[in-house]
Formats: C-alpha cells, sequence, structure tokens
C-alpha cells in the first residue's frame, strides 16, 4: 500500500533548505510569511538577535476583509508588514518564502508588500 505524502513535511524540508542560504541581519531583516488555511501571517526577523521586529496577520484588529484566506487578504497583509517596517525605518529585506511556491497568496503579498515601499 502506497501512502501519500504529508504536504507540511516536504514544506518543512523545502523551508530549511532555503533557511539555509539566508539569515536576517537587524539592518536587513528576514520577511518570514506563513500561510495556513484560513489566514496567512508576516513578520520581519532579525536572526542575529532572535528578535521579531514586526509582524502582521489577518487576524490584527485593523484588518478589514471579511475573509481572510484569499489573495485579497494576502496583499492587505503584504501591505500592513511594509507600512509598518517603514514606520521603524525598515527598507530593505531578504524574503523567506517559507517552503511554499511563490504563488497565489505568497506572490501577492510579496507584491504588495514591494508596492508599499520594501525593496527584495
Amino acid at each position: 500500500m502506497i501512502t501519500k505524502p504529508d504536504k507540511n513535511k516536504t514544506r518543512k524540508k523545502r523551508h530549511a533548505r532555503v533557511r539555509s542560504k539566508i539569515t536576517g541581519t537587524e539592518t536587513r531583516p528576514r520577511l518570514n510569511v506563513f500561510r495556513s488555511n484560513k489566514n496567512i501571517y508576516a513578520q520581519l526577523i532579525d536572526d542575529m538577535n532572535g528578535v521579531t521586529l514586526v509582524s502582521a496577520s489577518s487576524q490584527d484588529k485593523d484588518f478589514n476583509l471579511d475573509s481572510s484566506a484569499t489573495t485579497d487578504a494576502a496583499a492587505k497583509v503584504g501591505e500592513l508588514v511594509a507600512k509598518r517596517a517603514v514606520e521603524k525605518g525598515l527598507k530593505s529585506v531578504v524574503f523567506d518564502r517559507g517552503g511554499y511556491l511563490y504563488h497565489g497568496r505568497i506572490k501577492a503579498l510579496a507584491e504588495a508588500a514591494r508596492e508599499n515601499g520594501l525593496e527584495f
């Protein structure tokens, strides 16, 4: 009997491969993205000090869309995280797609973050 591969396990292997190559610093933090079935989360992380500098998610209070699992919601989260980063004086980041394909909600978040002032 053949079993289906665990999608999250393979995603975590891809994420580990990506993370071995990129790190976030204080001046150029890592923009980490996590996507669940219902929500999407983004944070800017300084890996040298182990600190989250800025975060945004589709569960935030100032997030005002009815559905949080769409590309529109992802774009709104990208916009929120970019605006919060620019307020803190952060413009340049390293994008960490979290092992997900650069497609759909991940792509929408990244493009919205770029349009609102982040460079990566």
